[in-house]
């Protein structure tokens, strides 16, 4: 499956006239978005994918929205390959700035860092917003980069059943084991 460079993962389009301040909602993910969503993450499965939201209206346009991003997650345990389940209850916090009052991309120079602005805004094109790319970088950023299962231990030692164990062990040992052969 390929991905149009142009087109986001998931796309939740709202008209921002359309939205009320105060406006609240949840989007629950289809199953076939969460599978499609599953395999550009390397998920082993993804279920109950959902964000709980609400709006603010701010000056100038502006919107912010708080929420609660909430899924089962399944990745595979990075020393056993052993399904590790997790649950997910990320908050997730974003601002739609009108394009003309976001500027560059990249801050000048010139003008002096805003206090208080962690993230960059996320622009309000054609007058809408979308919310599927907000939930599809949460749930990316949320994820453990490392799974283990409890109780998972790589074990180095490659000697044989029955060989001295202690000083001969380890990974340099196996890789002298493996220089005398």
């Amino acid at each position: 499956m390929t991905q149009d460079v142009d087109r986001p993962v998931l796309s939740r389009p709202l008209k921002v006239d359309e939205i009320k301040d105060g406006a609240s909602g949840e989007i629950a993910v289809s199953d076939a978005d969460m599978e499609a969503i599953a395999t550009m993450l390397d998920l082993v499965a993804l279920a109950g994918l959902t964000l709980d939201y609400r709006f603010d209206h701010r000056g100038g346009g502006r919107l912010r929205l708080v929420g609660t991003l909430r899924a089962g997650v399944t990745q595979s345990c990075i020393v056993s390959l052993d399904p590790v389940e997790t649950r997910l209850e990320v908050p997730v916090e974003a601002e739609f700035w009108p394009a003309a009052l976001i500027g560059p991309s990249e801050p000048s120079t010139e003008e002096p860092e805003r206090p208080g602005l962690f993230d960059w805004p996320e622009a309000i094109v054609d007058g809408r917003i979308d919310l599927g790319p907000i939930i599809y970088e949460s749930l990316a950023t949320a994820l453990d980069p490392y799974p283990k299962r409890e109780g998972a231990r790589f074990d180095w030692s490659q000697e044989p059943p029955g060989e001295a164990e202690g000083a001969g062990s380890g990974p340099f040992a196996a890789l002298a084991a493996l220089k005398r052969r």
